[in-house]
């Protein structure tokens, strides 16, 4: 598969954006001290290349700019049907809420799945877009989140002031 690959600034971290021929995203990554090329590189054919990803860049720019609170990417992540189930119930957790991996995983009707839900979470390719940020520990607890718990802790209190707003 070839795909187009971007590094594009936010005000937490950089991110890491790559769409294919037919534009759909397949990764948005948190760059977390990693290596871009390490990011990409079981994607196949990539060529770094700007343009292509102008629409990613917009919408990451205006959520972080509290203008935005869903994207409407076309999105085509690689993963399991299992994973693709866990990461349908994450797309529907609502800006500015949280939901627990104990919960999702009774959505799933998989209760005690909970450590497969987060399992799945934890390779979510396409991270905002599915907003695996917002899952947390059935105590209330930030846990696993492959930009940082830093970065997950920004994330939802900017989420969370930014829902007070409206």
């Amino acid at each position: 598969m070839k795909v187009y690959a971007s590094r594009i600034p936010t005000p937490v971290d950089d991110m890491i954006a790559a769409v294919d021929e037919a534009g759909n995203l397949v990764l948005l990554v948190f760059v977390a001290g990693r290596r871009p090329e390490e990011l990409v590189e079981s994607l196949g054919e990539v060529t770094w290349r700007d343009a292509p990803l102008a629409g990613v860049r917009r919408q990451l720019d205006e959520y972080f700019a509290g203008r935005r609170r869903t994207f409407d990417l076309p999105i085509a992540p690689a993963g399991t049907e299992f994973q693709q189930r866990v990461w349908k119930e994450v797309r529907d957790i609502p800006y500015g809420a949280t939901a627990s991996y104990g919960e999702l995983a009774a959505i799933l009707q998989r209760r005690g799945a909970s450590r497969a839900v987060g399992r799945a979470n934890a390779t979510n390719p396409v991270c905002l877009v599915t907003p695996c940020h917002r899952v947390i520990g059935s105590d209330g607890s930030l846990t696993g989140f492959g930009g940082g718990l830093e970065t997950k802790r920004w994330l939802l209190a900017h989420e969370s002031a930014q829902a007070r707003l409206l």
